[in-house]
């Protein structure tokens, strides 16, 4: 009854007028950016930052939130109508979306996305709203070791369940590392890894730079590349008769993906540096394990468009639980939001909710009222947007240049700062040439100068001691649980191995 009452009270705070107002306009906005192939929650979240000052920071942090909502349901738009998702949380949304568009039911999957989006969105506040306090009263007892097997988890969830390459993912989670690296050592002081004995490297890489020069610049660059000017839009239809029709359609022959999708993206949403991006992915191949018809997916099902919609939304909540009880991002756009609420003097983790209950649950509210503004906004402007994404190409990647290099400038208004952002952009477009996970390296740079100052500090209060990351109640089954991962690989090259020799034996 008093998470009840509590969530009474964020609702209330959240249909003020002016964060009614925020919502409405971040889920727009969202929309708009998630549909633009090259851009995307984390580029649209860090290009608006600095509009945020004008109003009072837990306003900000609701607006915020409803970019990242509107960009998650923006996202299969693009991935529908021309074949190119919009962020790289709607890829395995193309798999399905295109070939329904392509046999001239683009009204059919763009509703879909939009119901799976909310469904996802729903079960995953719900789930929010009912683990969130549990999960706060248990970080209470988190202390610098729990702290980094936490990140020794998040970074094994890359290694032993990535679908990339292992040693490349390896690779790219170490350049993170080195990046997370420059500047001066947090415990003695001393400048490291000034490249150059440029000046500009001694303040650190700002993260904000890194993920618009990646996101911004080096989507951009990717998709001029792999479309070489051959983009078509495909023609859609709407109609209110047609939207309620497809509704009742893609409630029946979608459910099914709309249920692994909200569970499963939720779980893997609050596993740090996980995020989206797995969770959708992960979604539609359980979704296509679970069918009756798997031969189906890849041309058409309802379904394969449901489950990756629904768990990209679902993630994106989830995402945001560590980041508020723990202070550990989720993903990438949730570090951004994290760097915002330090930015307005809030704090997160366990201490937030006793601390700023009124904050807390008025952001949880928000979140109900930004889920259902953007499912409305979605489907009203289905046509418009259509008609957006008619905009040739050559107009389309200026302005997404235009808002990169902007936003890399307000992230820290130094030049410096600009030419370090094309120079990331340029090598993630090779990095992406040559098959190279980029998530890794920028979810790495983000947790790096989390988990070396607390591995150190672990070690001194156990004299460097390493078994103190495993004889301690928390620590311990998280550490064992992240080397299991780490050296899963490992076992199942073994496994296939032994298998074919068994095979030529025989």
């Amino acid at each position: 009854m008093e998470i009840l009452g509590l969530l009474s009270s964020g609702l209330l705070e959240a249909l003020q007028p002016i964060n009614l107002l925020l919502i409405i306009l971040g889920v727009t906005l969202g929309l708009f950016i998630g549909m633009m192939p090259g851009l995307g929650s984390v580029n649209g979240v860090a290009i608006l930052l600095p509009i945020t000052f004008l109003v009072p920071p837990a306003s900000a942090i609701i607006f915020l939130a409803a970019i990242y909502y509107g960009a998650m349901y923006g996202g299969a738009i693009s991935s529908i109508t021309l074949g190119i998702p919009g962020a790289s949380t709607a890829v395995a949304t193309t798999f399905d979306g295109r070939p329904l568009a392509m046999k001239g039911r683009a009204s059919l999957a763009l509703v879909t996305a939009g119901i799976a989006s909310f469904v996802g969105g729903t079960v995953s506040i719900i789930l929010f709203t009912m683990f969130a306090p549990l999960l706060a009263s248990v970080a209470l007892s988190f202390g610098s070791p729990e702290v980094f097997a936490l990140m020794l988890l998040a970074f094994a969830t890359f290694v032993g369940l990535g679908g990339d390459d292992i040693p490349k993912t390896i690779l790219s989670i170490c350049l993170g590392l080195v990046f997370a690296a420059v500047g001066f050592d947090e415990i003695s002081g001393a400048p490291r890894l000034v490249f150059f004995d440029i000046s500009g490297f001694l303040h650190g890489i700002n993260f904000l730079v890194l993920a618009i020069g990646v996101y911004g610049i080096g989507e951009m660059l990717w998709t001029i590349d792999s479309t070489r000017g051959k983009i078509t839009s495909t023609e859609a239809k709407m109609s209110f008769k047609g939207v309620v029709s497809d509704t009742k359609e893609s409630l029946q022959k979608g459910w099914t993906g709309m249920s692994i999708g909200s569970f499963l993206g939720f779980f893997v949403g609050i596993l740090p540096a996980a995020g989206a991006t797995p969770g959708s992915l992960m979604s539609y191949g359980v979704a296509k394990l679970a069918s009756k018809n798997p031969s189906s997916y890849g041309k058409g099902n309802p379904n394969g468009v449901a489950a990756p919609e629904a768990a990209n939304n679902s993630a994106s909540t989830g995402s945001m639980l560590p980041m508020l009880t723990l202070g550990i991002p989720g993903s990438p756009t949730t570090a951004i939001l994290l760097g915002g609420m330090v930015i307005w003097g809030l704090t997160p983790g366990p201490r937030l909710f006793t601390d700023q209950p009124e904050f807390v649950w008025g952001l949880i509210g928000s979140f109900y009222v930004s889920n259902f503004f953007a499912l409305v906004v979605n489907l009203s402007f289905i046509p418009l947007f259509i008609w957006m994404l008619r905009m040739p190409f050559t107009i389309l990647a200026p302005m997404i240049f235009v808002l990169s290099i902007v936003g890399g400038y307000a992230a820290t208004r130094d030049m410096h700062d600009v030419w370090l952002m094309l120079a990331f952009g340029l090598s993630a477009f090779f990095l992406r040439k040559f098959d190279y996970p980029l998530a890794p390296a920028v979810l790495a740079i983000v947790l790096g100068p989390i988990a070396e100052p607390t591995l150190r500090q672990s070690l001194l209060l156990s004299s460097g001691d390493p078994m103190i990351f495993l004889n301690r109640p928390i620590a311990g089954p998280i550490t064992v649980i992240a080397i299991i991962l780490i050296l899963l690989p490992l076992f199942k090259a073994i496994s296939d191995k032994f298998r074919k020799q068994q095979n030529s034996d025989t």
